[in-house]
């Protein structure tokens, strides 16, 4: 499951999991949309991967993910 970051890793803003405003990288560093475009040009600083717009997430009771993997893995 996609870890959802709370926070930009640079300038510390807030990313909560409906954010559309948060980018990460296939390692899941998490940026704000204006410190991925302005200041690091849509590359990651730590791995060098492109910085993709996140997904966003509702809360989590109004998702029965536990609900779903259970339900997948044991057909």
């Amino acid at each position: 499951m996609l870890e959802m970051r709370t926070d930009c890793e640079r300038c510390g803003g807030a990313l909560p999991a409906n954010s559309t405003e948060a980018m990460i990288c296939s390692f899941e560093c998490t940026f704000c949309k204006r410190c991925s475009t302005d200041a690091l040009g849509g590359a990651c600083p730590n791995c060098e991967g492109e910085l993709v717009r996140r997904p966003t997430r509702l809360r989590r009771e109004a998702c029965p993910i536990d609900e779903i993997h259970q339900a997948h893995c044991l057909k």
